[in-house]
């Protein structure tokens, strides 16, 4: 795929029947969703799953992806219901956090965090918030999204989305206050 290839030339040329420019979009597209994965699911094995599953599914209906041009956000719907799917079938079973030292030196600048055992104890709190309050933190504060955005991406009204993540925001500071204070 070429560097400057927009998703829509990309898409076109994978519609056509260059089953290879598919690779582009899965390059351009897998670390950053790798990271939102991992953080929704807690664990590299699932993440892996979640995004694999999505990639996939994404492929296989890429005839229905009705703008082109924002393949990225298609994808990412995808991969947020895979998310949610997955972890409701996994249910509420108790997760050992995975060290994925790979995604914690590779997203440094969005983790300011310098210690190594802070960043862990900020992702076992953000494994203990509900679901829904941990994607709406991820998709705010990681993927940067703005509100607008996260509903349309979600199916989420705005007020409800800002509220899921200040409860988020609330119970973080609480989690993290008993490890900070202990």
């Amino acid at each position: 795929m070429e560097a400057g290839s927009s998703d829509a030339v990309v898409v076109a040329r994978v519609l056509r029947g260059d089953v290879e420019a598919f690779r582009g979009l899965v390059e351009r597209y897998r670390d950053r969703y790798a990271r939102y994965a991992f953080h929704m699911l807690g664990n590299r094995e699932d993440a892996e799953e979640a995004l694999q599953d999505a990639f996939v599914r994404a492929y296989r209906s890429l005839a229905r992806c009705e703008d082109p041009e924002r393949f990225g956000a298609w994808l990412f719907r995808i991969l947020v219901n895979r998310c949610r799917t997955l972890g409701a079938r996994r249910g509420r079973r108790a997760r050992t956090f995975v060290v994925d030292e790979v995604a914690l030196l590779g997203a440094a600048e969005e983790h300011p965090a310098g210690a190594t055992a802070w960043r862990e104890e900020i992702d076992r709190a953000l494994q203990q918030l509900r679901g829904d309050q941990r994607e709406a933190f991820l998709l705010k504060y990681v993927e940067e999204m703005g509100y607008d955005e996260m509903s349309q991406l979600t199916g989420v009204g705005v007020s409800a989305l800002k509220m899921r993540v200040m409860r988020a925001c609330e119970r973080l500071r609480e989690l993290l206050s008993e490890v900070y204070d202990a």
